[in-house]
């Protein structure tokens, strides 16, 4: 017998909580087109306001998954791992710790996504290099992790369809904050590699998207139960996001940086939140790889190789990492403050936007060779004139540089946060 979409409705309205099947129908309504924009977005209304319990966030993920493919490629390959940032600004550390793991004899498979706001999208870098191919699917996978332990794309339209109906719904109806939501989108794809072990970034900070560290943490925790609740090892680190990753943001240069962090120049906040990281998803897999394990991949310049041998497999061209630093945009702009004194915050999220400004064009496109360069860190002391970053540009705008130098802020004192909190156990 069908679910009444107007029960469910009414029944989460006044704050019940809804069946399996009744989650599952909502589910098909949004993937078969069986449920109006108008019933799901009353569906996303009330759950937002009402919230979703452990069982209920488990139901809808577990439907939201099953809408579509699963590889479940730890069938195959046990150990393969995964890795999730929930998105901030210079955040390459998947490009960094992906071909490092598998170097390390970790095999790690990731379907990865494009920017959204003031955050970079990893496919979208991935993409400067040309020839790289991202499409994925089960077969193709299972071809790469055997050949060479490293798989990265992205999802294709059979994964999760019905989150992209309702992904677009939570845009227009302000409820992409939800937490039971945020949840169930990120793992019915995540989910959908079927991954023996996966580790969370949870990023906090004014430029992350869930800047308050409760959230955050909230955040975490329900991606770990909500993991765990459904036969998958996990945990999460929460990581700061209150100033930029690493000395880099912009596509083509965060692949530059990543080049030069498998090569042992990496800056040391990207290299202790990828070690980090790396070392939790070992754990969770069982392979056992080691900090020193790590050191020797950076030193012999096995990572190194191994960014080579994945990007040949996948379609692109290795000659191509030698010359990203020609594809810089000409354009440098110093961006130095008006006084003297210790960075004391950054605008993390507003330098995120701009930087998208910068980069975007009339039709779309996505100009890859703005960046911007940071100097100076959180804590450090600035003298007058000094450059706290330089600006990449095509051309040269001095509203946008005035801009992008007033997300710096300098006072008498100033101190970064804790780069790593606690982990969320899974």
């Amino acid at each position: 017998m069908a679910v009444n979409p107007y029960r469910i409705l009414a029944r989460k309205r006044a704050g019940e909580a809804l069946s399996a099947e009744e989650l599952g129908a909502v589910v098909a309504g949004a993937a078969g087109g069986g449920w109006s924009d108008a019933q799901l977005a009353a569906f996303l209304m009330a759950v937002a306001i009402r919230g979703l319990d452990g069982a209920e966030t488990r139901a809808l993920t577990r439907a939201m998954l099953e809408s579509g493919e699963q590889w479940r490629l730890a069938e195959e390959v046990p150990t393969v791992g995964d890795k999730h940032s929930t998105g901030g600004v210079g955040d390459k550390v998947s490009l960094v710790l992906s071909p490092l793991l598998a170097a390390c004899g970790q095999p790690v498979v990731m379907l990865t996504g494009r920017a959204l706001g003031h955050t970079g999208g990893t496919a979208d870098k991935l993409e400067t290099l040309p020839g790289l191919d991202l499409a994925l699917d089960r077969q193709r996978c299972l071809r790469l992790l055997e050949r060479v332990g490293l798989a990265v794309g992205i999802a294709t339209s059979d994964i999760a369809p019905a989150d992209r109906r309702l992904y677009a719904l939570r845009d227009r109806t302000a409820t992409v904050d939800s937490l039971p939501l945020i949840t169930a989108s990120i793992l019915s794809k995540k989910l959908a590699t079927g991954a023996g072990g996966i580790v969370f970034d949870v990023k906090t900070g004014n430029g992350a998207f869930m800047s308050r560290l409760d959230d955050a943490r909230e955040l975490a925790r329900l991606l770990v139960e909500t993991c765990r609740g459904l036969g998958l090892r996990a945990s999460a680190l929460l990581t700061d996001m209150s100033q930029p990753l690493g000395r880099w943001v912009g596509h083509t240069v965060e692949v530059e940086e990543t080049v030069a962090c498998l090569e042992g120049e990496g800056p040391e906040d990207l290299m202790r939140v990828t070690r980090e990281l790396a070392l939790e998803l070992s754990r969770l897999t069982g392979t056992g790889v080691t900090g020193e394990a790590l050191d020797r991949a950076i030193a012999s310049g096995a990572a190194r190789r191994k960014l080579d041998e994945w990007l040949e497999a996948q379609g692109g061209d290795p000659r191509s990492l030698e010359r990203l630093a020609e594809r810089r945009a000409p354009e440098v702009v110093t961006l130095a403050g008006e006084t003297a004194g210790v960075l004391a915050a950054v605008d993390n999220r507003r330098l995120g936007l701009l930087m998208a400004e910068a980069a975007g064009g009339g039709d779309g496109a996505i100009d890859a060779g703005v960046g911007l360069e940071l100097c100076r860190r959180l804590g450090d002391e600035v003298a007058l004139g000094e450059p706290l970053a330089r600006a990449y540009l095509r051309r040269r705008d001095r509203r946008l540089e005035s801009e992008l130098a007033a997300c710096f802020e300098l006072g008498e004192r100033g101190a970064p946060p804790a780069l790593i909190g606690d982990p969320v156990a899974g």
